[in-house]
């Protein structure tokens, strides 16, 4: 950054007796700098690119040449790749470890008896490489091959999927743009003749990166953290001086509840956890009164009472079937419970220990490429964050009169996860936010929901997934995975910036894997100014903001 300042020619000298005036020894102020000006609710109209926004090919002096070859044995032959044009110093001068996500930009497509096309689509591959030279792995099944010396870097996976289809994939890597950045070109081969074959180039990621970032920024500090000794986490909820942290089910480790006594906020204490036999995938969680609400993937909805906070007493549960409930929401007398595979169940919990069905609310046959993943709902209206299906706008201030008011489909198909409604200038604006590859951050003009407007966006690395978000007055709060927790200043919507951050991923951390769903999954706020976020590794950290 270059600067430039007025001065003097000779700031020592003297003036002279010819001088005209006198210098005033007293320093004036500076001039005030003029207040920001309201946003006027005025904006243009943006389209929307979908998810990833296409540049071009990552590395265009890497090519796989055998891509027509039959020979499946050519998909695992490292000579089959030209890299005449790649940088070995550099590769040779990048530290290869760590967790990297990588995104594939497929560029032709080939399958048994028919002419290759050429085509533009993504997909995506996690890997890890650990410093001590063994081999690593790949979306955690162990690589078959890592050559990552000598400016070397190919790596090979192959991996079984449920439907007995093995998929074979060699990265060959060609530049390290930047420190944690490598770019090169693939080859993705499948078992099966009609998915067939795959060519193009890759960008590879590493997550736990950040550039000049350094971990935290804008005033956030950590004061504390402590590890949940169940499962992975996945969300929390904050009441009555407790924190109730809920986990899936990870492998070998069970899900369920952990409650930290909070009110020390720089010593929490564990106070007790919870797994219920065969049902302890817990992906949601929320209170109201003496009741904990949680979202079970298993059954559906558990009701436990909290009148003694640190002791939760199972009530019951709400069996949703087939595949129970996957978020909850509180709004006033009304406690909503998403099921992807049915709709979103509406209670009346006027008495919270004792939910009342009242309906279940499903947008149409229409919407058939998915269900809803998690709603928010402000003013009688439910935004519905509908999977595949994009983000639909219901109006249900009269639950016997439930109508569709509008939709907003994602232009690539891609995956509504998330959002936050509010009120700018007059106007009801939707922060919006997606899940998997490139998924971000869109403002979304829902005043008028049988027409819904992209106004602005923020975006961050392509390779990283944002998840859950909170409004506060102009301040919007990010649980973004790999990119930590991230505070955004929405006062003008149309321009979100962000004003702190903290860097939450470390791929050191324990029970860290190669997955694109790791890091900052979880974010509530206390009514002191005080940050609650989960990290499916780390735990329970909770941030003063200043």
């Amino acid at each position: 950054m270059l600067s430039l300042a007025g001065c003097d020619d000779d700031s020592s000298a003297k003036p002279t007796p010819t001088s005209p005036t006198p210098v005033d020894p007293t320093p004036t102020d500076p001039e005030p700098e003029p207040e920001p000006v309201p946003w006027d609710g005025t904006y243009t109209e943006l389209e929307d690119p979908g998810d990833l926004v296409d540049e071009g090919p990552y590395d265009e002096a890497c090519r796989f040449l055998a891509a027509e070859n039959p020979d499946p044995a050519v998909c695992e032959d490292p000579s089959q790749f030209d890299i005449s044009g790649c940088d070995a110093a550099g590769l040779a001068a990048t530290e290869t470890t760590g967790i990297y996500s990588s995104l594939l930009r497929i560029e032709q497509r080939l399958r048994d008896g028919q002419p290759p096309s050429n085509t533009l689509a993504w997909s995506a591959v996690d890997f890890r490489l650990f410093a001590d030279g063994t081999t690593g792995t790949v979306f955690r099944t162990p690589l078959v091959t890592r050559e990552t010396s000598n400016g070397r870097f190919f790596l090979l996976s192959k991996r079984q999927l449920p439907n007995n289809t093995t998929t074979t994939t060699a990265l060959m890597g060609c530049h390290a743009r930047t420190p944690g950045l490598i770019t090169g070109c693939f080859v993705s081969c499948s078992s099966n003749p009609r998915t067939g074959r795959t060519v193009g180039t890759f960008a590879a990621h590493r997550m736990s990166w950040h550039g000049h970032e350094g971990e935290s920024s804008g005033g956030l500090k950590l004061v504390s953290e402590s590890s949940t000794p169940v499962g992975l986490p996945a969300d929390i909820y904050v009441a009555k001086g407790h924190a109730y942290v809920v986990s899936l089910a990870e492998g070998p480790r069970l899900g369920g509840l952990s409650v930290f006594d909070v009110s020390d906020r720089k010593h929490p204490v564990l106070r007790t956890t919870i797994s219920l036999p065969g049902d302890n995938s817990w992906n949601g969680v929320w209170s109201k009164g003496d009741a904990l609400y949680i979202a079970a993937n298993g059954s559906g909805l558990i009701v436990y009472d909290i009148s003694k906070p640190a002791e939760p007493v199972f009530v019951r549960h709400f069996e949703t079937a087939p595949y129970g409930v996957h978020t909850v929401l509180v709004d006033g007398d009304r406690l909503y419970a998403m099921a992807p595979s049915i709709g979103t169940y509406v209670y009346d919990v006027t008495h919270p220990l004792d939910p009342v069905l009242r309906t279940v609310v499903s947008p149409g046959t229409e919407f058939a490429l998915g269900g809803p993943h998690d709603s928010f709902v402000y003013e009688g209206r439910l935004y519905i964050s509908h999977e595949f299906d994009g983000y639909i706008v219901m109006d249900v201030s009269n639950l016997d009169d439930v109508r569709v008011l509008g939709h907003y489909p994602h232009p690539d198909r891609g995956y509504a996860h998330h959002s936050a409604v509010g009120t700018f200038a007059g106007r009801t604006i939707a922060f919006e936010g997606g899940e998997f590859s490139g998924a971000h951050l869109r403002v979304l003009d829902v005043g008028a929901p049988e027409r819904i407007v992209k106004m602005g966006e923020f975006r961050l690395r392509p390779a990283a997934s944002i998840h859950n978000i909170l409004l506060k007055g102009e301040r919007l709060y990010i649980a973004w995975y790999q990119e930590g927790l991230r505070v955004l200043d929405v006062s003008n919507p149309t321009k979100p910036t962000q004003v702190a951050h903290y860097n939450t991923f470390r791929d050191s951390d324990p029970n860290r894997t190669d997955n694109l769903f790791e890091g900052a999954i979880g974010v509530r706020l206390g009514d002191d100014g005080t940050i609650y976020v989960v990290d499916t590794s780390r735990g329970l950290l909770i941030f003063d903001e200043e």
